[in-house]
Formats: C-alpha cells, structure tokens, sequence
C-alpha cells in the first residue's frame, strides 16, 4: 500500500495525540539512539530514561547542518548546538533520568537490573494515581521541556 506523501507526520501527530490521552502510565527508553519522529512521539511518556551514551532528537545532525547551513559536514558543530546528549536532556527536562553503562568489565546485565529498578519504581510510584492525575502528570511533564530563552 502506497502511503501519501505526509501521512507519516499525520500518523505521528495522531499517535502522539492517543498516545497523550492513555489512562495509563507510559515509560519510555531510549536505548541507542532515538530520532526522528518516533523520538517526538516518546515525549508523550510520563518518563523517559536514556542510557547514558544514547542519543535523542528529532533529526539528526547531518540534517541539521544541511539545513541550517546547507552544509551536512558540519554535523558535529551540529551535534553540540543540538544538545542531544543524556546530559543535556536531562538538563533540559525532556529525560527524566540517565542510565548509567556498564564499563568494558561489566555486563549488560547491569543495565537490564538499573532498567527494571526504575520501572518497578515508576509503576510502585504511580499505581495509586487516578487516571486523571497519570493524564495530567503527563501534560506537565510535556510543558516543562526545555527553557525559554529571551532575544
């Protein structure tokens, strides 16, 4: 089936939307790296956690560069003006927390157990929440990304 060309920014925005009104908790991961409009649409969760090496943004630096300065080989100046690290999120308060990695002596099983801490935690931590408060908790977590800065 041929898809219409936009129909995937539609079928993003309208997955965001249903997505926003789930009477449920919604915990995202970003494991690797999160872009395009999937990343966009994983900003509805309640919370989003990132390993801490991972990547999230909603295009990626080579596009950036060639949009802002028609110019993609300068994706790493990109990369920092985009602050699309797990540090930088979590400044900005799009992620709601960092993942550590293991180290090269450590196994990935480290990260699965911090991983399922954190879910148990958000579960235990809102299970006694109404669904109007899970909706609202949401929101809030929506309209408080970012800063604001003046010209």
């Amino acid at each position: 089936m041929e898809q219409k060309k936009g129909a995937s920014g539609e079928a993003i925005a309208k997955s965001m939307f249903e997505m926003a009104k789930l009477k449920v908790p919604i915990i995202a991961i970003v494991i690797g790296e999160g872009s395009s409009g999937g990343a966009l649409a994983i900003g509805v969760a309640n919370k989003v956690f990132m390993l801490e090496n991972a990547i999230y943004s909603i295009l990626s630096p080579e596009g950036f560069s060639s949009i802002l300065w028609k110019d993609s080989t300068r994706y790493k100046e990109a990369a920092e003006k985009m602050r699309l690290t797990a540090r930088d999120l979590y400044e900005l308060k799009v992620i709601d927390k960092i993942i550590k990695e293991p180290n090269n002596d450590e196994s990935n099983t480290k990260v699965s157990q911090s991983l399922k801490k954190e879910i148990k935690s958000v579960i235990s931590a809102m299970q006694n929440m109404s669904q109007e408060d899970i909706i609202e908790d949401r929101y809030l977590k929506f309209r408080n990304m970012g800063e604001f800065i003046k010209l």
